[in-house]
């Protein structure tokens, strides 16, 4: 169970950088995906944080998922608001 937490940073690294990515996109829809990604990368950052006693980053995680919350909530708008 140890080497699997261990090796846990890896997905949660290859989903903070896909995140990043859609995040960037000129689309809506794609930094709405971005948003929900960079939510599992903080569960996945979360979990390997708690595994390695990372105080700090676990704080982190929750600071930067509340802000990818917030930009659920405004990504959900922009598709509401714009046109076609």
């Amino acid at each position: 169970m140890n080497e699997w937490l261990d090796l846990l940073q890896w997905p949660a690294f290859v989903a903070s950088v896909a995140a990043a990515w859609l995040v960037a996109s000129s689309s809506p829809e794609r930094r709405n995906r971005g948003f929900w990604v960079f939510l599992f990368s903080n569960v996945l950052w979360s979990v390997w944080g708690i595994h390695t006693q990372a105080a700090a980053l676990v704080a982190l995680q929750l600071c930067l998922a509340a802000m990818n919350v917030r930009g659920l909530l405004k990504t959900g708008k922009e598709e509401v608001c714009e046109p076609g």
